[in-house]
């Protein structure tokens, strides 16, 4: 699946969302609902000013005294008395508020932070068991988009939106009763007006939902530039790319600023219209509520009460309205991220399959067909059996299937048709663990991890011996390179081992090999990249991990190819010669033989050439 493709088809599917997302929130639910407890106050309290504005305008400005029974007492407060309460009383609970806006704080950003790590946990577990052509057919900006942003911005903001929503309605509740209890009519209309205030953010969901998906492919791609850049900076030194680097850069950029920009274009009007509908409501009550007064239905506080209330109110509105265009767009990434929780590897574990514990007899290749695309197929009818600790040497054309054919073993990628058996048995009735735990690979560009030597080399076994250490190091030719290091074999690495030369970071993956101690070596074009003095103590570290194993070898080099037991040339995905060195050079216009006077005669005269100098 290209992530780029994303419909995000069930963003606004709530109930199913918020359905897939109760894991989540499940184990923290106390803390949350904590949380609510101290949203709800937080937004009532709003409504406290605009209430004490009443008693404050009808006692102290209007200099009359408050006179109440409780628990059969008469008390009265004088307008004075008054004057001084009801300052220190906003004070009081501006304090509480503050202290409860602390904890809700606290609460949502701690409950939002584990849910968040959460998911993430669940989506790299599954990240890291797609299979290699997931990777093949999607940029590493879109997948860290995908798989670390998305989740960020979900995730994070799903408790905080619920909560910021909950406080502004509250608060909207808590100032819709203090209108109420101030003119039950004027408060009929600021409830209309709330109500058409609302309308604008139903009509621009599917806006939100297609500039946040434009926004995650742009994103993505300018993820991509600057990881190419970075792990390309020398091709794009070599070759002044940086004009190339930067035009791009900038291309993407302005791509998503037209986005944001088209959908501001779109929804921007949202806020002067709401601004609009709440002139027409305050216009409404400012004229209503003067002649309520002047009709002696409602009294100067009342009114004063009930203005500041409605003035109040277009906060939490407003708030409303923000928070539910935010959570339009969280709900679109939430609907991204389900999408990446449902996608399933293609290559999996069959019910009921077995352990391969070693390799006893030979590895048959059946009539094996493969393509990457469709009706492109890479290999056809593929034959072949490779017999225990026989060395195999594949050649053939750039782009014949070389590459191809001993991805299938570890199952990379399955096969279209045909079988790959292992002791007559399927490939794909082993479990996948144990399938690769039987096979050490080393390719052309081993990639090393962040992390000492030691490190690199024990990923072969973490359960070896610090004499198995030892046995590889030495059978890698690894001891004096170590010994010239500062920290020996806790030297740190830079990202993917560049402080170390390609010679030695193929004898660290040749160690990493060695302490896998699989019966299966695979060595995809290992030397391919290297000068002739590294070629030759890598080698000799390759003769010692070929040492009584199954080998299947991509060699470029005419010695490596001449000591195999066997050489197999493969031509366009078809297996078109057989035989040793000796027997393929017999066979008039073959292949291996224009091959060979092609490629590997030129070598074979250099090498003697160096041996007589």
């Amino acid at each position: 699946m290209k992530l780029e493709s994303t419909t995000a088809k069930n963003s606004f599917r709530y109930g199913w969302l918020l359905s897939r997302i109760w894991p989540y929130i499940k184990p923290y639910w106390f803390r949350i609902l904590l949380g609510f407890a101290v949203a709800i106050p937080l937004g009532l309290l709003d409504g406290v000013t605009a209430f004490a504005l009443k008693p404050y305008m009808d006692y102290v400005i209007g200099g009359q005294n408050l006179e109440f029974s409780a628990f059969k007492h008469a008390f009265v407060i004088t307008s004075v008395q008054m004057a001084y309460i009801l300052p220190f009383a906003v004070i009081v609970f501006a304090g509480v508020q503050g202290l409860l806006r602390y904890l809700n704080g606290y609460l949502s950003t701690w409950t939002s932070q584990r849910i968040t790590n959460d998911v993430k946990f669940d989506l790299f577990a599954r990240l890291i068991h797609m299979h290699p052509q997931f990777y093949d057919e999607n940029s590493s900006g879109v997948i860290i988009q995908r798989y670390i942003n998305d989740p960020q911005t979900a995730s994070t903001g799903i408790i905080d939106q619920i909560k910021s929503i909950t406080t502004s309605l509250f608060g909207a509740l808590g100032l819709i009763a203090v209108m109420l209890y101030s003119s039950w009519k004027l408060a009929i209309i600021g409830v209309v007006v709330l109500c058409a205030a609302f309308i604008p953010v139903a009509l621009i969901r599917k806006r939100i939902k297609s500039a946040s998906n434009k926004n995650m492919v742009i994103g993505g791609n300018i993820t991509t530039n600057i990881n190419e850049t970075y792990s390309g900076n020398k091709v794009m030194a070599a070759y002044q790319l940086q004009d190339r680097q930067n035009k791009y850069f900038r291309e993407q950029t302005w791509n998503a600023f037209n986005v944001n920009m088209s959908l501001y274009k779109r929804a921007g009007w949202m806020s002067p219209i709401m601004y609009l509908i709440a002139s027409f409501g305050i216009a409404t009550v400012l004229g209503f509520g003067t002649y309520l007064i002047n009709s002696g239905q409602m009294t100067a506080g009342s009114f004063a009460s009930f203005v500041t209330s409605l003035l109040l109110l277009y906060k939490p509105v407003k708030t409303l309205g923000n928070t539910l265009t935010n959570i339009q767009n969280l709900f679109v990434a939430l609907g991204r991220v389900f999408e990446l929780f449902d996608l399933k590897p293609k290559i999996i574990d069959l019910p009921n399959a077995k352990e391969l514990k070693g390799l006893n007899n030979s590895i048959t290749f059946e009539h094996v067909n493969f393509e990457y695309l469709p009706n492109e197929p890479v290999l056809k009818d593929f034959s072949l059996i490779v017999p225990k600790n026989e060395t195999l040497a594949i050649v053939g054309n750039s782009g014949g299937g070389k590459s191809t054919l001993v991805n299938l073993i570890p199952r990379f990628y399955d096969i279209k048709s045909g079988s790959i058996k292992i002791d007559d048995t399927d490939i794909r009735e082993y479990t996948l663990n144990s399938l690769r735990k039987n096979i050490s690979m080393v390719f052309q560009d081993n990639f090393l991890y962040s992390g000492t030597i030691k490190e690199n080399i024990m990923m072969g076994n973490f359960n070896a011996t610090d004499d198995d250490l030892k046995k590889a190091i030495e059978s890698a030719h690894l001891e004096e390179m170590i010994a010239d290091l500062p920290s020996g074999l806790d030297t740190m690495l830079g990202e993917r081992g560049l402080t170390l030369s390609g010679g030695q970071r193929q004898r660290v993956a040749i160690a990493r090999a060695m302490l896998r101690n699989a019966p299966i070596v695979i060595l995809d074009e290992a030397t391919s990249a290297l000068d002739n003095e590294s070629e030759a103590i890598v080698q000799k570290a390759m003769d010692n991990l070929m040492k009584d194993r199954t080998v299947f070898i991509i060699a470029h080099r005419l010695s490596t190819i001449k000591n195999a037991d066997r050489i197999a040339v493969i031509n366009e995905g078809k297996l078109v010669e057989l035989g040793t060195h000796e027997e393929l050079m017999t066979i008039e216009n073959g292949h291996y033989k224009a091959l060979y006077e092609m490629q590997f005669k030129k070598q074979e005269t250099e090498n003697l050439e160096h041996a007589v100098c």
